[in-house]
């Protein structure tokens, strides 16, 4: 934990390498795009196609591993909703600009989002799949995050609550679609205090 952003502890991080030890990038990695990958080969294999998919966006790592994956099965058609909240949406600046932004600072208080400018194959992919970039409040991501967990009993972090507010305020962007996979993903640094307590913070700003 270093900083106020991601950008700020990753390079913390890499000051930190020694000759012996091993750097794995949490987003830019071909490596970690195939683990992701697999969802969508879940998702296949059990023969639900979906109409649409909704995901959150940071880096942009998890996108590229869905996007890719829906072209290997086949499934180009599909149109992808990028999901991130004000205040950390550089995906979003990158798509309305035209190419790669990098953020000024991180305002948002969802940081696992945090990424003040996603990587070169997450915004190539905007020239090769039809993708809708959408961004919420975060107050919809932390107010999605309760509901999930009393819903579904699973509590995951205001980063995927980010998409998850999609569904719950039936965002007119999904209008028209019956079959929308939601990907819910991450939870490791949450609990429901927490999450209570920037809902609360939120409030003050």
């Amino acid at each position: 934990m270093h900083g106020t952003s991601w950008q700020e502890a990753n390079s913390f991080a890499e000051s930190l390498i020694g000759a012996a030890d091993a750097f794995l990038h949490p987003f830019d990695d071909p490596l970690l795009w195939i683990g992701h990958a697999t969802l969508v080969d879940e998702v296949y294999c059990s023969g639900l196609k979906p109409d649409a998919v909704v995901l959150s966006v940071g880096g942009g790592g998890l996108l590229s591993s869905v996007v890719e994956e829906l072209h290997r099965n086949g499934w180009n058609n599909i149109l992808v909703f990028t999901v991130e909240t004000t205040g950390a949406a550089s995906f979003h600046a990158a798509v309305t600009s035209g190419y790669i932004v990098e953020l000024e600072q991180i305002t948002s208080i969802v940081t696992s989002l945090g990424a003040k400018r996603v990587c070169e194959k997450a915004f190539q992919y905007t020239k090769e799949h039809s993708i809708h970039s959408v961004v919420v409040s975060d107050q919809d991501a932390l107010s999605a995050c309760e509901r999930f967990l009393n819903d579904h009993r699973i509590l995951v972090e205001p980063a995927c609550g980010a998409s998850l507010a999609m569904a719950y305020k039936n965002a007119p962007e999904l209008q028209g679609f019956d079959n929308i996979l939601v990907v819910v993903c991450g939870g490791a640094t949450s609990t429901i205090d927490k999450i209570r307590e920037l809902r609360g913070n939120w409030h003050d700003l």
